[in-house]
């Protein structure tokens, strides 16, 4: 084991932590089984996963910031451009394809005022960008985790990120498939997860014929 990554041991224990917690709370049958024995709790249970989430990040970043270990690189010259480059097109990516999420829901806000059930089970919509990659916020976010001066902490930080993406995309996608069924076992054929590749887009019409499927 590299002397570097000794000291960060409790860090990437406590990713993991992290990321099992983070995990269970989003699985349907732990929401539903809330849900179900506190009624009352339903419509708050969306904003206080998110509001929890964000809570329990910020001692892992405090832990990486205290103790960082030693700088095992640095984007130099035209990398740092490019690097700098890409994480300008992940912040615009993000603001873009904000517009095809229903934000007040995604946060947990509408459910304070409408019915959980409506809002939690929506009809399945193909946004602009999604029609070229199923997850682009977990692509723009990896952008921008790997675009930093990497310390020893922050390589451990970004190993498990790019994990838990992965790993929370294809849990997220099992609760997609339950829910639209063959439509969206389609769209995953044909859309790649997180890199646009050449031939693997759907056009306007094709998205639309999918999300009508859905219905």
């Amino acid at each position: 084991m590299p002397d570097w990554l000794t000291p960060q041991l409790p860090l990437a224990a406590a990713w993991v932590g992290y990321a099992a917690l983070h995990s269970l709370l989003a699985a349907l049958r732990v929401k539903h089984g809330i849900q179900r024995r506190v009624p009352a709790a339903a419509r708050y249970y969306r904003l206080g996963y998110n509001l929890l989430a964000i809570a329990l990040l910020l001692p892992l970043l405090a832990l990486a910031r205290a103790n960082p270990g030693p700088l095992l690189w640095q984007w130099q010259g035209a990398a740092q451009w490019l690097a700098w480059g890409l994480m300008l097109v992940a912040l615009a990516g993000f603001v873009v394809s904000s517009r095809d999420y229903d934000m007040p829901a995604f946060l947990g806000l509408r459910q304070l005022h409408e019915s959980s059930a409506a809002v939690d089970e929506p009809p399945f919509r193909i946004g602009r960008l999604h029609r070229h990659l199923r997850h682009p916020w977990y692509a723009f976010g990896m952008i921008l985790v790997w675009a930093q001066p990497m310390s020893a902490a922050w390589l451990v930080s970004s190993v498990f990120i790019t994990l838990y993406f992965v790993l929370g995309s294809r849990l997220e996608e099992a609760k997609l498939i339950a829910r639209y069924g063959e439509p969206y076992r389609r769209y995953r054929r044909r859309v790649p997860a997180f890199l646009p590749l050449p031939g693997c887009s759907l056009d306007a019409a094709e998205a639309a014929a999918l999300e009508r499927d859905a219905l």
